[in-house]
């Protein structure tokens, strides 16, 4: 069985094709790092438009590595959303078309399942119930998943995503943009505990997330050092501030794994591609029995194999999307 798998949510063209469920013939990503670059984020309309220019060129160039058709395919596996709506569109319209045209079937697929369905590419699933940590750009949340394709979110951030909080420090350092990177790769030549930032809801007894008071401490600690007259030390405040939000993450995920007894967490999303995030969650994981799954680096940000993997698991199970599906920018997890 062969799947195409379309990506486009936000601004990553993807397509990629897959074999018998998981086995990754091409995964390719058409990135559009330098357009937003100078608007120090990303412009919907800019994206949307990126991704008309680049779809279709694209999916030749990832048939032709994978070695067969488009009439070879059994099935479609698009991101519906989240996402931006009209990105959306365009990998939608995409699929719908490829689908009409050689009779395959039609999977939309969530985009946030397919960060967690990443983990299979090269794991294969653990043994169910999982714990799954979804950590990007647009979203922090803890999911319970007691088998595939059933979710239960357990909690999410209440303000801004890590992803976004970690972009907006980097920006305001001048590390500039995608910042995630730029500020992992400072705090690794920072002290973490050389400022003491809060950690938020850490105690509140559930597991929901905040960053925006830490981003305003953030601000304030650099604010009162300058008007004292001390230099800052950025590695030093790059390495606290990603330790405050990493500490949280690491220990709302655990206590949710211990409370459901499940001996299996799942990391998906763009900010598991952070190094201290990686280090310590697999630490907390070993020290208490429970074991921790990433991707690659490369399969953590968006990209096409992860959403053909969760559709060519669907279509086994019978799943098929109407040619009436629609983007759901605010699609959840469910």
């Amino acid at each position: 069985m062969r799947v195409l798998g379309i990506e486009t949510s936000c601004d990553e063209t993807a397509v990629a094709v897959i074999e018998d469920g998981a086995i990754v013939l091409a995964n390719l990503v058409a990135s559009q790092t330098d357009l937003h670059a100078k608007f120090g984020g990303v412009v919907p309309e800019v994206a949307s438009r990126a991704h008309v220019q680049a779809l279709n060129p694209l999916m030749d160039e990832a048939l032709d590595r994978a070695g067969c058709r488009f009439a070879d395919l059994d099935g479609v596996a698009v991101t519906v959303g989240p996402g931006l709506v009209g990105a959306l569109l365009v990998g939608i319209a995409a699929a719908k078309a490829v689908a009409v045209a050689t009779g395959a079937d039609l999977i939309g697929v969530n985009h946030l399942e397919g960060h967690i369905y990443a983990n299979f590419i090269e794991h294969g699933p653990p043994e169910p119930p999982y714990i799954c940590l979804v950590v990007s750009g647009g979203h922090t949340m803890l999911v319970h998943m007691p088998e595939e394709h059933r979710y239960r979110v357990l909690g999410q951030t209440v303000d801004d995503a890590a992803g976004e909080a970690f972009d907006k420090i980097a920006r305001f350092l001048g590390l500039g943009f995608p910042g995630g990177p730029a500020l992992d790769r400072l705090a690794r030549e920072g002290d973490p505990a050389a400022i003491t930032f809060p950690r938020a809801m850490i105690d509140t007894g559930n597991y929901d997330f905040s960053m925006s008071g830490l981003k305003t401490s953030v601000l304030r600690h650099v604010k009162a050092e300058r008007a004292a007259g001390r230099e800052v030390d950025t590695a030093d405040l790059a390495a606290s501030f990603q330790e405050a939000i990493v500490d949280v993450q690491v220990a709302k995920t655990i206590a949710a794994a211990k409370e459901h007894g499940v001996k299996a967490v799942l990391l998906g999303g763009g900010v598991v591609a952070n190094t201290r995030l990686r280090e310590r969650m697999e630490k907390a994981g070993a020290e208490v029995g429970i074991g921790v799954q990433f991707p690659s680096l490369e399969l953590c940000t968006d990209n096409a194999a992860m959403i053909a993997v969760a559709g060519a698991s669907r279509l086994a199970r019978g799943y098929r999307s109407p040619f009436d599906v629609a983007a759901d920018p605010g699609l959840e997890l469910a």
